[in-house]
């Protein structure tokens, strides 16, 4: 009876229950009707033990840095920055809101932080510039993908802890996909500019003016930098890689820039507080839920199935891409990379993907589900921004998501545009 854990949990999904109650529901029925009652104490009991981690610790610290950095106005200066370098191009606003995302994506790791962080500056300037306004909300909620891509990264850290894997590893295998996302966009948007006339700014911002904006930007882009560097020179942990982005980001907005007041600090906490509880209540959730996973010999039996269609892992592998793109569109990333990530991965690991590489796929795949019609979640944020229609946005990011799609087929079938960096570097073999 175990094995239907998953449909029951799609059904609760459908008829509206949030995912956290789904997670805990679905087993813990077909558990009690199983006769299984033991083991529904031992499911409930996996909720705390699967938040009670240290690795796991990382996520509100980042949580916390990100909120520091934008009410700090350090938002503010990387697209000034980004207006400097890119904003006299035809559909330079567009380009500024895509560069923007990337590095953004440096510094919160979070796309529906940079939803709306970045949406609430761009799209009214957008539309200001004679933008459809559902074209920057597409744009915005298309472009904000990158942020768990680029490191540091909320879901990578959540599939590290959840698989045993390098988090070091996979924030490098992350940062060539993440370009490559946003190179993709930039791309696109030369082609609709080129044949939508898109507006083109003013004037163009001369050498002395773009110093002066990569100055203003200098301390929030050593962010990165600071993480990065910190946990590949074996400095720290990626968890007080973290707290030391927090502690960064205080200095910064209280000593150096003085965008910050001790008045602010209240509802700082508490912003990064609510949202680090909505995602570590979900991680254990979906923990408990792998609990059923395992008990139901589920991953054996997938395993059969999938193994059955073919043996070729080049047409698995486009198989499970198809899977994780739908599964994208329904349920949040965190929670189907703990639950699939445990029956996906030994699947391709025993066909000779390399755990790093099938992770990026996986992660990479997940987070455009995060802008995919019809539950994706960055869609909902960026209509609630925007003042715009779910629908209409859903249709205006159909191009961009073709993009992205094609940027996962490229970073499946070429292991190389995601390896490179972790071998060289010596996190991967």
């Amino acid at each position: 009876m175990l094995i239907w854990f998953l449909p029951t949990f799609l059904i609760f999904l459908m008829i509206g229950l949030p995912v956290f109650f789904a997670l805990l529901a679905a087993p813990g029925i077909l558990l009690w009707l199983n006769g299984q009652t033991n083991d529904i104490t031992l499911l409930y009991r996996n909720v705390y033990n699967g938040m009670d981690s240290f690795p796991l610790m990382a996520i509100p610290f980042f949580m916390l840095a990100g909120e520091l950095m934008n009410r700090g106005g350090i938002t503010i200066r990387l697209v000034e920055f980004s207006q400097a370098l890119m904003g006299h191009l035809r559909g330079g606003l567009a380009h500024v809101n895509v560069l923007s995302s990337i590095l953004f994506a440096g510094l919160s790791g979070s796309a529906v932080a940079d939803t709306s962080a970045l949406g609430s500056m761009l799209i009214p300037a957008m539309e200001k510039q004679g933008y459809t306004r559902r074209f920057a909300a597409a744009i915005t909620a298309a472009s904000s993908v990158i942020g768990p891509i680029i490191p540091p990264s909320g879901i990578m850290i959540i599939y590290a802890y959840v698989m045993g894997e390098s988090v070091a590893a996979l924030f490098l295998a992350g940062i060539v996909p993440g370009v490559m996302v946003g190179v993709g966009l930039m791309l696109m948007i030369k082609v609709m500019a080129d044949k939508y006339d898109f507006p083109v700014a003013s004037r163009k911002y001369t050498w002395s003016e773009r110093r002066q904006a990569s100055l203003k930007a200098f301390f929030p882009l050593l962010t990165p930098v600071i993480i990065l560097g910190g946990i590949l020179g074996g400095i720290f942990t990626p968890t007080e890689a973290a707290a030391v982005a927090v502690g960064y980001a205080f200095i910064i907005g209280f000593f150096v820039l003085r965008t910050l007041t001790l008045k602010e600090v209240p509802e700082i906490l508490s912003n990064a507080g609510l949202t680090s509880a909505v995602v570590l209540l979900l991680v254990g959730a979906a923990m408990a839920f792998k609990t059923v996973v395992s008990l139901s010999h589920a991953p054996e039996q997938l395993a059969a199935l999938i193994l059955g269609l073919s043996e070729n892992p080049l047409i698995l592998l486009f198989l499970i891409n198809l899977l994780l793109f739908v599964v994208g569109m329904f349920l949040d990333a965190g929670p189907a990379i703990i639950i699939l990530g445990p029956i996906l991965a030994p699947i391709f690991t025993s066909l000779g993907v390399d755990p790093i590489h099938f992770a990026i796929i996986m992660s990479v795949n997940l987070t455009v589900g995060l802008a995919t019609p019809p539950m994706g979640l960055v869609l909902f944020v960026a209509a609630a921004v925007s003042r715009e229609k779910v629908e209409t946005i859903a249709k205006a990011i159909l191009p961009f998501l073709a993009v992205e799609i094609i940027v996962i087929f490229l970073i499946t079938y070429v292991p190389a545009l995601s390896m490179t960096i972790p071998r060289i570097t010596g996190f991967a073999n």
